[in-house]
């Protein structure tokens, strides 16, 4: 894990395990991530999402609201990926003033995420292409002559992604007191408006 946080921490991109598929980590630069997007043969309209290891570690990037941490203990943990208003505006392929954060259930990904702090959370597969389940796989596929990409070893289960989920705070109407669920995925809708109507 060690070489891992090193290459991560230099810029460079690293894959790592999750609870579903092995995913692509970077450091939140621009740098970092014209090289992330490059690897993947990404648009670069197409917003990656943030993985943290817990709570603590994401309000250094958003805003936190009273109910989001009963929100998160709601459900099972890794399960939801919520789109909260950024303290300052980031690169805009991390969504600018709106990103997408992950607090991640693996616990090799969150002890690495610890140490590294934030990064991307995009699965580690060329874009279109159909993901593998194994790191080291995944990273061959992405490596080349000239750069080797650094891996986590580690085999994912697969299965169905979180379930995108955007927080009153980012609505579209600033006195809105609703949320949206843009993707379902392990929780279902029913279950997270079910648990919203009983907040408000």
């Amino acid at each position: 894990m060690q070489k891992a946080i090193r290459e991560v921490l230099n810029g460079n991109c690293v894959v790592y395990p999750t609870s579903t598929l092995p995913a692509l980590g970077c450091i939140l630069t621009s740098k970092a991530l014209d090289n992330l997007y490059e690897l993947k043969k990404r648009s670069h309209d197409m917003i990656v999402s943030i993985a943290v290891s817990d709570l603590e570690q994401a309000s250094d990037l958003v805003y936190l609201t009273d109910d989001l941490e009963d929100f998160i203990s709601a459900f099972p943990e890794g399960s939801v990926t919520i789109i909260l208003r950024a303290k300052k505006p980031l690169d805009e392929r991390l969504g600018g003033e709106n990103i997408a954060i992950r607090i991640l259930s693996n616990p090799i990904a969150k002890k690495f995420v610890k140490q590294t702090g934030p990064i991307t959370a995009t699965s580690a597969n060329i874009s279109g292409l159909i993901p593998v389940n194994d790191c080291e796989t995944a990273a061959e596929s992405l490596s080349n002559t000239a750069n080797e990409i650094a891996y986590i070893s580690g085999i994912c289960t697969g299965g169905v992604p979180s379930t995108l989920i955007a927080w009153h705070t980012v609505c579209k109407s600033p006195n809105s007191r609703e949320i949206e669920v843009l993707r379902e995925g392990l929780v279902k809708s029913k279950e997270v408006l079910e648990w919203w109507k009983k907040q408000i």
